[in-house]
């Protein structure tokens, strides 16, 4: 038993295994100290009073710059290894690196602009040259948005920074076209409309309400408004906002139905 304790206090003495126990010990540390911020990170860029967006690529930078320090103290403290020196070294070959990685690195700065300087959020409804969509995130190489059709499109952060980006209109927000019929005059005359525009506006933003509500909340309108008089009848669009942006379909399906079934 002496024998088995005496070689198990040799074995941890021996300089290559305290080496490997503090280092495992330091990369556990790093690891959780990681975590750790990166939910305290998420927590804080998902409150209503955070000036900066909810986008990966600040946690994703946070979470960098926590391993540089940790693999720094690991290569100092326990292997004898100047991080400066590496870093150093590393300088040197910088522009053979930067040559290398030419797009990677437009893709991080093009994402660090558009994130810290509040040009595109998550949720913000983008327009970037023939693609449209609404933000869900954006990362340190690219930028995703999920297009009308539920399709996830990934565009290059460089692309969004050098091309024209145009901010739409929410999402969630709904128009929905309609033309009310004249109705015939008596005896061959001309057609005359039935009823005046105010009663018009509150049948159809009624139908349309209902309608719209049986798909998924409506949290602002419906507005009915008038856009023109023709020989074929009154023109004009419904607007108004749901709960729910991936809905807008169903919704404004269901609004058309309601109306035509109407008139």
């Amino acid at each position: 038993m002496n024998d088995i304790i005496t070689q198990a206090v040799h074995i941890i003495q021996l300089d290559w295994v305290q080496k490997a126990f503090w280092t495992v010990l330091l990369v556990l540390a790093t690891s959780l100290v990681s975590r750790v911020t990166s939910r305290a990170l998420r927590h804080l860029l998902n409150q209503d009073s955070n000036p900066l967006p909810s986008s990966s690529i600040i946690i994703n930078i946070a979470r960098t710059t926590i391993w540089v320090v940790g693999a720094s103290i690991v290569l100092d403290g326990i292997f004898g290894i100047n991080a400066n020196a590496i870093i150093t070294t590393l300088g040197v070959g910088g522009i053979a690196i930067s040559l290398g990685f030419q797009d990677t690195l437009s893709n991080l700065i093009g994402g660090l602009q558009v994130t810290f300087m509040g040009i595109v959020k998550p949720g913000d409804n983008i327009e970037v040259g023939a693609e449209s969509g609404v933000v869900q995130d954006v990362s340190w190489r690219h930028t995703t948005i999920r297009d009308i059709l539920g399709q996830t499109v990934i565009i290059p952060n460089s692309i969004i920074s050098k091309t024209a980006l145009v901010h739409l209109l929410p999402a969630s927000r709904v128009v929905v076209p309609f033309a009310v019929p004249h109705a015939a005059g008596a005896d061959g005359d001309a057609p005359t409309v039935t009823c005046d525009t105010d009663q018009i506006a509150t049948k159809l933003g009624g139908i349309a309400l209902a309608a719209a509500n049986s798909v998924c909340t409506v949290v602002e309108g419906p507005r009915v408004l008038f856009s023109e008089i023709t020989e074929f009848g009154i023109k004009g669009k419904i607007i108004f906002v749901l709960e729910d942006a991936s809905k807008t379909s169903l919704a404004a399906d269901a609004v058309v139905r309601a109306i035509a079934r109407e008139i």
